[in-house]
Formats: structure tokens, sequence, C-alpha cells
């Protein structure tokens, strides 16, 4: 099921074009990275999303309503770069606030701050919390009234490591469970195993779409080899790969991605020289950038 769909979505400041007819679909379940350098058009895209700014052109419907209208707004949650709540209140009461305001029942702020693990913090301060208990608070109140649509603003940024992957592990858990999520980030390591499908802008427009495998395809980047050789056999393989460099007592090759069966056979063959090798294929650092330079 389509929750978001964007058609053709353009936005021009005076006479200069931020979105040049953007245009994809987010499922129910699904998790959409939005990639670009800054002034890609990334923010403002989320804008026209949750209706604070007016398109120039297109349509943005959610599970088919119109962006701005009050069930779209209902449908829709929305998580910034940089969340901020009054210090002196607890996680609890700024969460029942949330709450009020949503005309939701105020007992559902601990459930809120337990699924996203603060309920032993739920009655401290919010000035005694860390970046990571801030956006967790943050995700509390995304969460209210289960929304079917996340849009969520570098949401890991600041966060250490380990809070990083328990915060992917919470959208994990939401992705499951129906809700369509679509969340910019400058962290691109992080969303290579977090994300279903990547949409990259650059200077307003589209310029690629897909899974990382789709990506990886239409890329056609080379492959990199790196052959470990049995103790004493490093010379028998330098002959046996006279293309390979060496780097700390290892050879590496890049190939293309249609030569890796033939390379792999040429490996079996000398598998008595051979202690160990490894085929990396392009990360997704690797093709954003090679993405973003053809496109400029």
């Amino acid at each position: 099921m389509t929750i978001l769909t964007l058609s053709s979505l353009t936005k021009r400041y005076g006479g200069r074009v931020v979105l040049d007819a953007v245009g994809f679909d987010v499922a129910a379940g699904e998790r959409v990275a939005l990639l670009g350098h800054n002034g890609a058009g990334k923010s403002t895209l989320m804008k026209l999303i949750l209706g604070l700014i007016r398109a120039d052109g297109g349509n943005v419907t959610i599970e088919g309503h119109a962006r701005a209208s009050a069930t779209a707004r209902s449908l829709t949650a929305y998580l910034p770069e940089n969340v901020a709540f009054h210090p002196a209140l607890t996680g609890r009461e700024q969460i029942r606030y949330f709450l009020r305001l949503r005309g939701r029942p105020l007992a559902e702020a601990d459930a809120l701050l337990a699924k996203v693990g603060l309920a032993d913090a739920a009655g401290r301060r919010i000035g005694t919390y860390s970046k990571g208990m801030r956006q967790r608070v943050g995700l509390a109140q995304a969460l209210i009234g289960a929304p079917k649509l996340m849009i969520l603003d570098e949401p890991t940024s600041g966060l250490d490591p380990v809070s990083r992957r328990e915060f992917y592990g919470l959208l994990d858990g939401l992705a499951a469970n129906g809700t369509a999520i679509l969340l910019s980030s400058h962290a691109l390591s992080e969303l290579e195993a977090r994300t279903d499908r990547m949409i990259i802008l650059s200077q307003g427009r589209q310029v690629a779409q897909g899974t990382l495998a789709d990506l990886r395809a239409e890329a056609a980047l080379p492959l990199t080899v790196h052959i470990t050789p049995e103790a004493g056999a490093l010379g028998a393989l330098r002959s046996a790969f006279p293309e390979a460099r060496c780097a700390s007592g290892r050879l590496v090759l890049s190939i293309q991605p249609q030569e890796k069966l033939e390379l792999l056979e040429r490996v079996a063959a000398q598998r008595g020289h051979v202690a160990d090798f490894d085929v990396h294929a392009a990360t997704l650092d690797d093709l954003y950038s090679h993405i973003s330079r053809r496109a400029a």
C-alpha cells in the first residue's frame, strides 16, 4: 500500500528552482533515505510534504489525502534534526503536553516513553538528559497517534554509535508494523543496511533512486579484490596477477562486476598460494560521490 506519493513536485524562490519535478512513492513499511548535499533540496522537500510551504507545481498526497489536509496531518509525524524541549519539564510532563495538543489520553505518556527506552528516566527533568535521550523524547512525541508516515531530518545527528544502533532498531520495529519512513542523513555508511531504497537529489533534481543493488548496477563501479598469500607465496601470486598492486603484504586488484567469475577461476587456479581473498563492492559513499559528480 502506498502511503506517500510525490508527483512532479516543483518549488521556486524568485527565479531560482529549488526543486525540479521530483517524484517518488513510499510504501507502508518501507524505509527510504533521502540523500543530497547541503542545498540539494532535502529540507525544502520535507517542508512541502509537511504542508509548511506551498509548491509551485506538482502534488503531494498522504494515503490519498492532500498534504495540508487535517487527515494528512493526523497521519504524519515529524522529527527535526535538533529537538528542543523545556529543560525544567520531565520527560513524562513533556509527552503529556504533546498528548493534550493531539487530544490523546495522558495515560499514553509512559507507554510511549517505554517504547523509546526512557521508562526509567520518565520522571527526570529533560535538562539532565543527554542528546540521545532528548532525541528519544522527540521520537516518542512523533509516535503519538501511531502515524502512517514518519519524516525524519538527520535523526541520528550527534548520537553516539550505540545510541544510533538503538535508534535504527526502533525504526526497524516501526517499519515492521507498517509505518512508512522517509529520512535524510549525511551518515551514509549507517544507511546501507538500514534502508530499503535511496533517493538522491542534486541541485534540486532527482538524479537517482533505487536499492543499493540498483545503484551499484547503474553506476557499474569496479570491485576491489584483496588477495592474501600463503607464507612465502607473494612472488608467485604477483606473477599470476601482474595487474595487481601490493599493499601491506596483500595483492589489490580492481575489476569490473562482470569480470568476477573469471577472477574467481584465476584465484582457484592458485589455491595453493592463496590464504584468503575478499571482494568489496562499492559502498553507498562511493555510489553517492559518483552519482553526484555525474549529475554536476
